[in-house]
Formats: structure tokens, C-alpha cells, sequence
């Protein structure tokens, strides 16, 4: 069956200027245009749509979207499978917050007492619940569902002290960021010093530290603009910075995809 810009619209749920800004960025192209002018969409374009639209459920890019879906290793059935478990985890996730936000309202009103551990286990799941939403499908396309997972759960298995050591490392590596930026070298003390308490903070997050890995993780803070807008928050140019420093610090200069290559 083959729809037009205005059919398919409707059937997604979606406007029919989305349709055509997906046509100019070439994230959706028509199957064809008739005669007439009109944009005419075929089941493959209907097909590519519903993963685009899954994918932005998730919370990723226009640009990774693309990038996904047109890699040459992309299966359909496969991403489908993974949007179907993830959205059963956020629903598991939402129904534990649900349930842990009725608590704490029977708590304020005094007619149950919960634990500080009990509600720290609800923040826990939280954070990972969002982390999933707005960066699990490149993830899990980039480092494999096994990796995702053990990051989850460690992150699940964290103690108040842990998260505590966390949060005081944290505020430490922001501090000494903006001193060496200061200085403006990131070959210097201060920068070295904040590569290293990055590195510090990563190894909470990850199973296994490479320097590989931290330089890639580096430029993508400066590659994607939802971690720059991030660490930009720090100070001006803060992403750009510690790219530089951590890549002095590790010795390795992981190659620059560019912002065009995410979003």
C-alpha cells in the first residue's frame, strides 16, 4: 500500500512537516514523487519510520537515527526485538518508580515509615531508567547488550557510600577543570591531574578501563552535542578541553567523527 505525505502522517501521528524535514535531511526518503509532485511512501518507507520513531522515543538524534539505520549491519527484526525489551524494562522501571513514589507520599503523610536505603534503591533505578531512555540504543548498537547491562546493574548494586564517593569525586574533577582551564594547557598539572580524575570516575561506570576507551569517550563529548551541552555547563569549552587532556593523558588520539555524524 502506498501512502502520501499527508496519509502517512496520519497514520503515525506525526505532522506532515516532520515527514518533509525527514526528506531533507534524508533520514526518510519517498519512495517516489508522482506525477503530480506529491512524496509517495511505500511499506519499506513505513517500515523505516517506525524505527525512527521508536529510536526518538528512546530519546536518540535525528543523526545517530540515521547513522543506525544505515549502517550496513542493521537488521530490522533485530531492532525491533531490542525496542521491545527496552520499552519492557522502562516499564518495569516506571512501575517500580510508581510504586516508590507512593510510598514516599504515604511516608510524608505519616501513615508508613520507608527506609533512606529504600528510597536510595528507587533513585538508583531512576538514573538508569533515564540513562536508558536517552542513550541505551547507541549503546547497546555500540558496545553489545552484555556491556549495557553489567553497567546497569553495577550502578543498581552501589552502596550510599559508593554513591556518596561519587558525588565527592565528581564535584573534585569539575573543580580542577575549571582551574586548568585557566590555565589554558592541557598538557599541564591541573589538566593532567582532571584526566585522571576522570579516569577515576569512569572506572565506577565500567567493568574494564582502557586508555582506548577514554580517549574515545572524550571525543565523544565534543562529537555529540548533548555531551558538550553537558560539559560545556562546567565552563565554555570544557568538552573540547578535556578531549585534549585525556588524550595527552592516554596517549591515544581517537579519530573525530564530527558533529554531523551524531545528533
Amino acid at each position: 500500500m502506498e501512502y502520501t505525505v499527508q496519509e502517512l502522517a496520519g497514520l503515525a501521528g506525526v505532522s506532515p512537516r516532520t515527514l518533509r524535514y525527514y526528506d531533507q535531511i534524508g533520514l526518510l526518503k519517498p519512495a517516489r514523487v508522482n506525477a503530480s509532485g506529491y512524496r509517495i511512501y511505500g511499506a519499506d518507507q513505513v517500515d523505516r519510520l517506525q524505527h525512527i520513531l521508536l529510536y526518538r522515543e528512546l530519546g536518540v538524534g535525528l543523526r545517530q537515527i540515521k547513522a543506525i539505520l544505515e549502517n550496513s549491519s542493521f537488521d530490522g527484526l533485530l531492532a525491533l526485538k531490542n525496542h521491545h525489551r527496552e520499552l519492557l524494562d522502562k516499564r518495569e522501571q516506571l512501575n517500580l518508580l510508581i510504586a516508590k513514589v507512593e510510598k514516599t507520599i504515604q511516608m510524608k503523610e505519616g501513615r508508613i515509615v520507608m527506609a533512606d536505603a529504600e528510597r536510595f534503591e528507587g533513585f538508583k533505578r531512576k538514573l538508569v531508567a533515564e540513562n536508558e531512555q536517552k542513550y541505551g540504543a547507541e549503546a547497546r548498537e555500540k558496545y553489545g547488550n552484555d556491556a549495557v547491562d553489567a553497567s546497569n546493574q553495577k550502578v543498581l548494586s552501589m552502596t550510599p557510600e559508593q554513591w556518596a564517593e561519587i558525588e565527592q569525586l565528581s564535584n573534585s574533577f569539575n573543580d580542577t577543570l575549571k582551574a586548568a582551564m585557566a590555565t589554558g594547557d592541557p598538557g599541564g598539572e591541573l589538566a593532567q591531574k582532571a584526566a585522571d580524575l576522570h579516569r577515576q570516575w569512569l572506572s565506577y561506570w565500567w567493568g574494564k578501563y582502557s586508555k582506548e576507551a577514554h580517549a574515545g569517550v572524550a571525543q565523544l563529548f565534543v562529537d555529540d552535542e548533548r555531551f558538550t551541552a553537558y560539559y560545556d555547563k562546567i565552563q565554555p569549552g570544557a568538552a573540547v578541553f578535556l578531549r585534549d587532556a585525556v588524550q595527552i593523558y592516554t596517549g591515544v588520539e581517537a579519530s573525530c567523527g564530527g558533529k554531523n555524524a551524531r545528533d
